[in-house]
């Protein structure tokens, strides 16, 4: 699907890095951004089924500009901006940077586009999470139906505040997910903030037992789990026995299955697990 206001703003950008604007393309025609003295591009990482290996989401990653796909990231950065209103701006930045570069090319053609919410960025907004990244969106033609805004682990004493950002999210139109260490954490969340997908660390699964009620409470009340950071082939097939004998399959990403870049998997490798 191409989408004709995106494809007017793309040619209305400038190309290099000398352009007067914040944003503009590269020779591969990728857009690119500045912050201060960083110039920083987008990588995505798939998030596949697990029984299928099909492609349905790619989570966005800001990364530093090179002439390679894999840059440094710039997540960090956000911890160390030295204000408030700087934590915002760079989020935005990239926000609409992924935006740009997912949406741009045709390989994401009903595959969902997963954003990151920094921590800080949950108390930096003062009022109505969401609103200004629903007008960029709205003023570039694109999909909000496909994308999430993943929110960060909270502590407890930051429940009161997932809360108020998911519903500012849902009252802005977006789908949101949240992030839990552990399969028993991910029921709590499920319970308290019935977010829309649910990432939860395989690395951390911990109590076998919980998997299967988890993957069972997230069917019935229609959120998807994605078990990110499946490093190993070990833990894949893990996932995939305890998922095949609870007769329920999440979803799943990591280095084992697919490595961050800019470009997003063809058609021919989509289906590749």
């Amino acid at each position: 699907m191409t989408y004709p206001v995106l494809q007017q703003y793309l040619a209305r950008l400038g190309a290099g890095e000398n352009s007067h604007s914040s944003i503009w393309l590269d020779q591969q025609g990728r857009a690119r951004g500045r912050f201060f003295n960083c110039t920083m591009g987008s990588v995505f990482q798939p998030v596949r089924e697990l029984d299928s290996g099909r492609v349905i989401a790619a989570e966005g990653l800001a990364r530093s500009a090179s002439g390679e796909d894999d840059g440094l990231s710039l997540w960090r950065m956000l911890d160390h901006a030295a204000s408030d209103d700087e934590s915002i701006e760079l989020d935005r930045l990239c926000r609409m940077l992924h935006a740009i570069n997912f949406f741009r090319q045709p390989e994401s053609d009903g595959v969902d586009l997963h954003l990151n919410v920094h921590a800080r960025l949950l108390g930096a907004v003062s009022s109505n999470h969401g609103h200004a990244f629903r007008r960029i969106l709205d003023a570039l033609g694109l999909p909000l139906e496909h994308i999430v805004l993943q929110l960060p682990e909270a502590t407890p004493q930051q429940g009161w505040l997932l809360n108020y950002v998911a519903d500012n999210y849902r009252r802005n139109g977006f789908r949101f997910g949240a992030a839990a260490a552990s399969a028993q954490e991910a029921l709590q969340l499920l319970d308290r903030v019935r977010p829309d997908v649910i990432r939860v660390d395989a690395r951390q699964l911990g109590d076998a037992r919980a998997l299967p009620q988890l993957l069972q409470c997230a069917a019935e009340s229609s959120a998807r789990i994605v078990f990110r950071r499946v490093e190993d082939s070990a833990t894949l097939a893990a996932l995939s026995s305890q998922a095949e004998q609870a007769g329920i399959w999440p979803l799943v990403q990591g280095q084992v299955l697919d490595q961050p870049a800019a470009a997003l998997p063809r058609a021919e490798e989509a289906a590749a697990a």
